[in-house]
């Protein structure tokens, strides 16, 4: 048994872990990092970063294909290529360059489970058995991230399935593939492996894919999955599965599916349980945390959690965010700025076609009582739009705030629109007027042109006559 005392202790190296701690770090004070599995957590190795990696090259490839010219003959994807590509933006699954970062920042790093043993308490036990107890003179920050949330199907205990880690690390193309849930891992891991060679089918209970957005995201991306051969079912729920000799079957919409593997990607949870809690009278099922990500209900306001263990914005890069405000915060002693979080964060989605947000949804704007304009448009109509490709599907959405002439949400669906969203939340964050925007000039040939199209079809926003013609 050892034992330590530092400024901070951080529970988890993934990406928000890492960032509080080189904040912290940053404005002087002393930090311990502990994980038990590979540092820079589940976005490095099994989720951002082999995903993406797996849907790049097949994407290149076909647009390519759409393009006349672009290719002398069809382009076809290189499967082993892709899978070693893959692998190496993975890091071959070790952690040594970012274990140098930490080092190099001035972070140490305690390897081990990392639990609450009392107020501003944490043990650490390593793998070989040593334990050390380590007091945390400032905070405490919990950034375990999250982990999936089976769903209540009929047989599943008793089948092996795809979790999200397997179809983001897998060797071999699964000949039949399903996939439970249109969230953003299920349609970015059907259209992969799809492309990669399998036959998918892609399985979704509520009315349409990615349903948290803009209805017309759903349809667009529905419409051009069924397109390239992906079978598309929305407002289906899975019956049943069972274990056959050649695979699993799946029961859905009354027939059986037979297929060698089964991805379940029906949502994630805050993964609090067994970091100790109970230890300082808290319930993991019950935990909360306020507008600072401090948890509540915690005398002196030493505990915070951040990233997917607070539960409120799952998304890597909005954690990495609020780490940074809050590591600078908790050196400062003062209350982190988070107003991000309140506007609506950035989300992408990279499938082909690309779905990229921020900011609210027409209905989240319409619960919350604002008086809205909305303006869509096709990105064919823009000159960069048909000149990027042939056919080009997809359109832009903008929600405004008609009281206070800004706007508060936009939708992107289409080829590459992931890399035109940050003008989008700069407009947001910035709570730029319509006004001001119209003076913000798009280069001509280029897909950005939409925004000229979108601010002319809201002129009649703030009492200004709709453009005629």
């Amino acid at each position: 048994m050892t034992d330590f005392a530092t400024d901070v202790v951080v529970l988890g190296a993934g990406p928000a872990g890492e960032n509080v701690a080189d904040h912290a770090t940053r404005h002087g004070l002393d930090v311990i990092i502990v994980e038990r599995e590979l540092v820079g957590g589940e976005c490095s190795y099994w989720a951002c970063m082999p995903s993406k990696a797996l849907l790049v090259p097949p994407a290149v490839a076909a647009r390519a294909n759409r393009v006349p010219g672009a290719v002398s003959a069809r382009a076809e994807v290189d499967v082993a290529t892709v899978l070693d590509r893959r692998d190496g933006f993975a890091s071959h699954w070790d952690d040594g360059a970012q274990v140098g970062w930490l080092e190099g920042v001035g972070v140490r790093l305690l390897r081990g489970e990392g639990r609450l043993s009392g107020p501003r308490r944490v043990r650490v036990v390593a793998g070989d058995g040593d334990a050390h107890d380590v007091e945390a003179r400032v905070a405490v920050v919990v950034a375990t991230g999250s982990t999936p949330v089976p769903p209540p199907i009929d047989g599943l205990d008793e089948i092996d399935t795809w979790s999200s880690r397997d179809a983001t690390t897998a060797s071999t193309v699964p000949r039949r593939l399903a996939v439970v849930g249109g969230g953003a891992v299920g349609v970015e891991m059907a259209q992969a492996w799809a492309r990669l060679g399998a036959t998918a089918t892609l399985i979704e209970a509520r009315e349409r894919l990615l349903p948290d957005e803009e209805p017309f995201v759903g349809d667009e991306l529905a419409a051009a999955f069924r397109a390239e051969g992906i079978e598309v079912l929305v407002d289906t729920a899975v019956e049943g599965v069972a274990s056959r000799d050649d695979g699993i079957a799946v029961r859905v919409g009354g027939r059986t599916i037979d297929v060698d593997e089964l991805l379940v990607a029906t949502g994630r949870r805050p993964a609090l349980e067994g970091i100790g809690l109970e230890s300082i009278d808290l319930d993991a099922a019950e935990v909360d945390t306020d507008a600072e990500r401090r948890v509540v209900g915690v005398d002196g306001g030493w505990l915070y959690m951040i990233g997917d263990a607070a539960g409120e914005v799952l998304l890597t890069h909005q954690g990495k965010y609020e780490a940074r405000r809050i590591g600078e915060a908790i050196a400062r002693g003062n209350a982190p700025d988070l107003r991000a979080t309140e506007l609506g964060p950035p989300r992408a989605v990279f499938t082909d076609p690309q779905v990229a947000a921020v900011g609210r949804t027409t209905a989240q704007a319409r619960d919350a009582g604002v008086r809205l304009a909305t303006a869509t448009v096709e990105l064919s109509s823009v000159a960069g739009g048909a000149l990027r490709e042939d056919d080009i599907r997809g359109r832009v959405h903008f929600v405004v705030d008609a009281d206070r002439d800004v706007l508060v949400g936009a939708t992107f669906v289409g080829p590459g629109v992931a890399e035109m969203l940050h003008a989008a939340t700069i407009a947001v964050v910035g709570e730029v007027p319509l006004d001001r925007l119209r003076h913000a000039v798009p280069a001509f040939p280029t897909m950005s042109e939409v925004w000229f199209s979108l601010l002319e079809e809201l002129d009649g926003v703030s009492g200004r006559p709709p453009r005629t013609g």
